[in-house]
C-alpha cells in the first residue's frame, strides 16, 4: 500500500511538473528527467544555483527541494500558507492544478517583486524555519535526553540531563523519516497515538563519525526489544513485552492476544532510548563471574561511581542521625526510597559505590560487608539446558562483529535466532536441527553488522545486555557527551563526561 501511495504521488509530481513547465516557457519533457528538472527550476526561478547542490545533503536538502518547489509556486502567484501547506503534504494533485488550470498563468519575477509578507506570514515563516532547523540539529547533531531510571547511578542520576552528541559514531539517516517534530514515538498528550507514519521506511545507513564505539562509553540506543511493547501502564519498557509473552503465557501469542492487550510495534529507531556503558564491542568475550564483569578474561574497568548492593552486618548500635544523607548521599526520608534499608536490627541492604562502602567499613558500629548476590531471573538467551546463567553469573558470551561466520547448531542457536530475523531481516525455519535461511539449507551464517553489549553501572538495577542480548550498530543513537543540569541537591551544571 506504501509503495503504491508513493508511485501515484511521483506520478501526479512530474505531470503537474510537465504543466508548470509549460506555463514557464520550458520543454515539458524536462519535466520527467530527475534531478535535472529542479536544475531548470533553479535557472527559471533566478535562485542561486548553490540551493541545487544543497539537495544532495540527505534529510536536509529534501527540505531544500521543497523549499525550491514553494518558491516555483510563488512564480506562479501562489503566496497563501494553504497554497504552501498543498506543495509540502499534497504536490501529486497541487501541481497538476497549477500545471492544467486555466485559472493559474505564470507571473514569473514581477509578481513575486510585488508581493510583500504580512507580518503574520512573516512569524509563520520564522517558526517553520525554526522547526526545520532544530529538526536537523536533532536529527544529526545533538539532542537533549533526561535520564529515566537509576541504572546507571551514580554516574548518571535518574532526571539528570544531558546531550547525546549523534555526530561522534556518525548520524543516522532517518530510518522512519515522517514523524511529528521533536517527539520520538508517541504523540504529545496521548498515550497510543504513534507519532511517525511507517508506510515510509528507508534502509539503515550512517554517516562517517568522529571515533568508532569505544569500550567504557556511555551511549544511548534504540533498545534492540522494544520494537513490541505492551503500551499500558506499568508495561512498555518497565516490563517488556517479550518477558511477558514468555513468564507469563509461555510464548503463546495468540493468549496473549486474547487478552485484550494494547500491542503496539514501533520501527527500530522509535523504539524506546536506554543509555548504558558499553562494556563489550565486536569480537570481545563477556563473563560476570560472581558479579564481577571480565573482558577477554581480564578484569573489566569498574567506574568510580557506579553501584552494587550489599549485606551490610552491624553490632546492632544505629548509625548517626543523617549519616545516610551527608555520607552517602541517600535520603532514608523518601517515601520510596530503597537503597538504605534495615531489614533488622543489624543487617542493612544498601545500594553503594566502592568508595562508599569503604565508608561503611569505618563506622563504629561496623561488623561485615558483602556483595549481595543476584543470581534470579530469566538472562538472554533464555534457554536453560544449554546456557545456565545467572544475572551474576553470566556467559562467557562472544560478541558478534561484522563479517564474522557463525556455526548454528541446537546449542546456540538461541544466541543468534533474533540477530538473524529481527536485527539483520532474514527468514529462519528450523527443522529437525536444520536450518533454512532465506528458503536456503544451511549451518553457518555471516553476521550482516557489528553488535554491541551494554551494561548499567549500577548492576543489581539495570535492564540491560543480559536480559535482552546484544545491540546491532543500527541501534546506536550517539555518545551520552555533557550532563547540562542536574536536580541532585538543587539544579547544577554538571562537566563533560
Amino acid at each position: 500500500m506504501g509503495w503504491l501511495i508513493f508511485i501515484i504521488g511521483v506520478i501526479g509530481w512530474h505531470i503537474g511538473l510537465y504543466g508548470m513547465f509549460k506555463k514557464a516557457g520550458l520543454p515539458g519533457w524536462k519535466a520527467f528527467i530527475p534531478i535535472y528538472n529542479t536544475w531548470c527550476i533553479v535557472n527559471v526561478c533566478g535562485l542561486r544555483r548553490i540551493w541545487f547542490w544543497l539537495q544532495f545533503i540527505p534529510v536536509a536538502g529534501q527540505v531544500i527541494t521543497v523549499w525550491i518547489a514553494i518558491m516555483f509556486s510563488m512564480h506562479f502567484g501562489r503566496f497563501s500558507f494553504a497554497d504552501h501547506f498543498a506543495v509540502v503534504f499534497l504536490p501529486f494533485i497541487y501541481f497538476p492544478y497549477l500545471g492544467f488550470s486555466k485559472k493559474v498563468h505564470w507571473g514569473g519575477h514581477q509578481v513575486l517583486r510585488q508581493y510583500k509578507k504580512s507580518p503574520a506570514r512573516e512569524w509563520a515563516d520564522a517558526a517553520v524555519f525554526a522547526i526545520v532547523a532544530a529538526t536537523i540539529i536533532r536529527t544529526f547533531i545533538f539532542e537533549a535526553y533526561t535520564i529515566p531510571s537509576e541504572s546507571m547511578e551514580k554516574t548518571l542520576l535518574v532526571n539528570d540531563f544531558l546531550f547525546v552528541n549523534k555526530m561522534s559514531y556518525g548520524p543516522r539517516i532517518p530510518i522512519t523519516p515522517l514523524s511529528f517534530p521533536f517527539v520520538h514515538n508517541i504523540m504529545p498528550f496521548s498515550e497510543t497515538i504513534p507519532s511517525y507514519v511507517k508506510w515510509l521506511q528507508l534502509p539503515y545507513k550512517r554517516f562517517p563519525g568522529f571515533s568508532q564505539i569505544k569500550r567504557n562509553d556511555v551511549v544511548v540506543f534504540n533498545v534492540p526489544v522494544g520494537d513490541t511493547i505492551i503500551n499500558e501502564a506499568d508495561y512498555g519498557t518497565h516490563q517488556l513485552y517479550y518477558d511477558v509473552l514468555r513468564e507469563v503465557y509461555n510464548g503463546d501469542r495468540a493468549a496473549l492476544q486474547a487478552d485484550h492487550h494494547n500491542i503496539l510495534v514501533h520501527p527500530m529507531d522509535k523504539t524506546d532510548n536506554y543509555i548504558k556503558r558499553c562494556t563489550g564491542i565486536p569480537g570481545d568475550n563477556i563473563q560476570v563471574i560472581n558479579g564481577k564483569l571480565f573482558i577477554n578474561n581480564q578484569p573489566a574497568y569498574i567506574p568510580p561511581a557506579s553501584q552494587t548492593d550489599y549485606v551490610v552486618e552491624t553490632n546492632g548500635a544505629p548509625f548517626p542521625e543523617g549519616f545516610a544523607r551527608r555520607q552517602l548521599g541517600i535520603d532514608t526520608t523518601k517515601p520510596d526510597q530503597k537503597e538504605f534499608l534495615r531489614q533488622a536490627d543489624n543487617i542493612y541492604t544498601m545500594n553503594l559505590t566502592p568508595g562508599e562502602a569503604e565508608t561503611i567499613k569505618k563506622q563504629p558500629n561496623f561488623i561485615s560487608i558483602r556483595e549481595m548476590p543476584l543470581n534470579e531471573g530469566d538472562v538472554f538467551p533464555f534457554d536453560l539446558n544449554n546456557f545456565p546463567w545467572t544475572p551474576d553469573n553470566y556467559g562467557p558470551v562472544h560478541i558478534p562483529q561484522k563479517g564474522e561466520i557463525v556455526t548454528l547448531a541446537p546449542a546456540n542457536i538461541a544466541l543468534y535466532r533474533r540477530l538473524i530475523t529481527t536485527y539483520e531481516g532474514n527468514t529462519l525455519v528450523e527443522q529437525n536441527g536444520k536450518y533454512i535461511i532465506n528458503g536456503k539449507e544451511t549451518n553457518t551464517y555471516k553476521i550482516k553488522y557489528n553488535y554491541y553489549w551494554m551494561m548499567g553501572d549500577n548492576r543489581h538495577r539495570s535492564q540491560d545486555s543480559r536480559f535482552w542480548g546484544f545491540v546491532p550498530e543500527t541501534n546506536i543513537v550517539g555518545r551520552a557527551s555533557l550532563i547540562w543540569f542536574s536536580w541532585n541537591n538543587g539544579p547544577a551544571l554538571e562537566q563533560a563526561f
